[in-house]
């Protein structure tokens, strides 16, 4: 599969096995790294500072017989990289204009495609490079020769690197340029780099490499780019100093690929970078285009096309939901805690102390609940305040009504139990309706309970809350004029895959086996909207993944789809790898029509939606994050399916 179509670069940060001063020893281990990973389909190599002679040379480094020895390797490097191609990027010593360089020596197809000198030369601690480098001033030419060429120079240099039309621009920096005020990455980034590079010999010190990981993650949001940082290893001179081979790969924020094994042998980590999303991200915010671009030079080079069956990053099948224990109760914590706030910020502007909300037995009305509950007690409200509305109704089980009644009155609500379905009969014949089980005999019941809900707020003095998630907003999977109205939706942002998890962490940390009991019936019952009669002996008909598809892979199609803006096409690529053994390639792509179908018929909906906190990265209010216009045409997204 061509991934790099889909914008998928491979690169790799490599700390290799080093001896210091054995520039013979130095290149065989790099030479033989870059092959492996060329093998393994990696595009872009960076090695650390000084990779051909070793960090820690010291004064051997003004030395000539070393310095002849490198550019040698150099020009070793330059034929391989002309017969393996692809990108490889390595840290020399390198002599020009009469002074000497730390520099990154950049290799493509086209051999020495350009020389980068360290922009910020530390002297200070243990480090001393300004006895041995000059600093670029940036009054050099842009130039230098090497052997028989002339060569690209200096630090404002950026390496386009195309393969089959899709062009990842990479952006060099070394070790001190990262932990300056202002890094040169950041110069580069404005001026296109998607890919930064650089080049290190950070020693270790105790907590140290916790500072550099965060440095390295934050660059790369920052700078909205992939980050990759390979660092010298344990090879090093230990007459002062530790190196581990610290090697990163971040992207936006996000750490990728990781190694620190204070090893003695070649070691890398690998990563497939999303450049779609960084280019995404960098049109989604504004203040990336508002920075006035320095001119940079742009050095073309062929990269090889990513050829591979499989992605080297993981893509997870719960995108909103984290994978780690303790970071998924931290994470269901913080939304809660936003619920709530929320909610208690409206019920004291209002000035009321009590709501109106309908339970239904199901995960969404639960988690109101529970945000009603966490709100009244921090402010102090007496929990009588929160009038739970049961409306069974002509599709209602005995099941979710029992279940709905045990949790409200466990949580010591007060507890309305009104039946819709004489109402709701009534209605159907006074509009003519001949009681079949059509979208009109639906939809009745959900605005009726509506009206029941605003009315009860009305008559006790309350606001109605709002019980549909992210997800049901997402599909149009409400009914308008139904329960899509409300005037607080305290689930407006959160996906229906988190609202399972926010119930099971707040089942694990109450203390009532009530509570937990009621909790534990809704985590088992099917999702169902429960509008058509159940069987004869009380079973649930209507099973809403069995009509919409399961509500893991829409969601998964709603974080890339919005988040990222990503075509049908790599949505369903992704989905496949995500769900594979699960579902089918088929079914996944019925699935995917079905959601772009309703995600574009439905904007009508949600062009209109009350209030709602936001909660994390993706909202579709339309005061917030989601400018649609209703009646937007969906081909291009559609494509796939046409």
């Amino acid at each position: 599969m061509n991934l790099s179509a889909f914008g998928y670069v491979r690169v790799a940060a490599v700390s290799p096995a080093v001896r210091v001063a054995d520039v013979e020893f130095n290149l065989a281990a790099i030479v033989e790294a870059y092959r492996t990973l060329r093998a393994e389909g990696v595009q872009i190599a960076v090695f650390p500072e000084l990779a051909t002679v070793g960090y820690t040379c010291g004064d051997l480094l003004l030395h000539t017989p070393l310095l002849d020895a490198s550019d040698r390797a150099l020009d070793e490097l330059a034929e391989l990289v002309r017969i393996e191609g692809g990108l490889l990027v390595v840290g020399a010593p390198i002599r020009a204009l009469g002074r000497l360089y730390n520099c990154a020596a950049v290799f493509g197809r086209g051999g020495l495609l350009a020389i980068v000198p360290k922009r910020f030369v530390p002297n200070y601690g243990e480090y001393y490079e300004q006895r041995w480098f000059s600093r670029p001033t940036g009054s050099e030419p842009e130039s230098v020769r090497w052997g028989d060429r002339v060569v690209p120079f200096g630090t404002d240099i950026l390496v386009e690197a195309r393969s089959d039309e899709r062009s990842a621009i990479v952006g060099i920096e070394l070790c001190e340029d990262l932990w300056a005020v202002t890094p040169p990455s950041e110069r580069l980034a404005i001026a296109g780099a998607d890919v930064l590079l650089n080049l290190s010999a950070s020693n270790e010190v105790l907590a140290k490499s916790d500072y550099r990981r965060d440095l390295v993650r934050m660059q790369s949001a920052r700078c909205i780019a992939a980050y990759v940082y390979a660092s010298a290893g344990a090879g090093e001179s230990t007459t002062d100093t530790v190196f581990s081979g610290h090697c990163i790969v971040a992207e936006n924020g996000t750490i990728l690929a990781e190694d620190r094994a204070f090893s003695f042998d070649t070691r890398w980590v690998v990563a497939d970078v999303d450049l779609d999303r960084l280019a995404f991200d960098r049109r989604r915010i504004a203040t990336f285009g508002q920075h006035s671009v320095e001119s940079c030079r742009r050095i073309v080079t062929e990269m090889p096309v990513l050829d591979r069956e499989r992605l080297m990053r993981t893509i997870e099948q719960y995108p909103f939901v984290p994978s780690d224990a303790a970071q998924r109760a931290d994470r269901c914590r913080e939304i809660v805690t936003i619920q709530q706030t929320a909610l208690a910020k409206r019920l004291l502007h209002v000035g009321v102390r009590s709501v109106v909300l309908g339970i239904s037995g199901g995960l969404d009305s639960a988690l109101a609940l529970l945000v009603c509950v966490e709100a009244f007690d921090r402010l102090g409200y007496d929990r009588r305040g929160i009038h739970a509305a049961i409306l069974p109704g002509p599709g209602t089980s005995e099941q979710t009504r029992m279940q709905a009644e045990q949790l409200a009155r466990s949580l010591s609500a007060s507890v309305h139990v009104v039946s819709i379905t004489d109402a709701v009969e009534r209605h159907l014949r006074d509009i003519g309706h001949g009681g079949q089980h059509d979208a009109t005999y639906e939809n009745a019941q959900a605005r009726e309970r509506t009206q029941i809900l605003m009315d009860l707020a009305n008559r006790h003095g309350a606001i109605m809350i709002g019980t549909s998630d992210l997800s049901e907003l997402a599909l149009g999977w409400t009914t308008y004029g139904g329960d899509h109205m409300s005037m607080y939706g305290v689930n407006a942002g959160v996906p229906k895959t988190l609202v399972r998890s926010i119930i099971e962490w707040w089942m694990d940390r109450t203390a009532d086996n009530d509570v937990r009991g009621a909790l534990s019936s809704i985590l088992a019952t099917p999702i169902s909207p429960e509008l058509l009669p159940p069987t004869s002996d009380g079973g649930i008909v209507q099973r809403t993944e069995e009509v919409l598809g399961p509500y893991v892979v829409h969601d998964f199609f709603l974080y890339n789809f919005v988040r990222w803006g990503y075509s049908a096409e790599k949505v369903l690529v992704l989905a496949q790898w995500a769900f594979e053994g699960m579902y089918t390639k088929g079914e996944l792509s019925r699935w995917l029509d079905t959601f772009v179908e309703r995600f574009f018929g439905n904007q009508f909906k949600r062009s209109c939606l009350p209030d709602g906190p936001k909660i994390g990265s993706i909202a579709l209010s339309p005061r917030a994050d989601w400018r649609m216009p209703s009646d937007a045409n969906p081909t291009a997204w559609k494509r796939l399916f046409l």
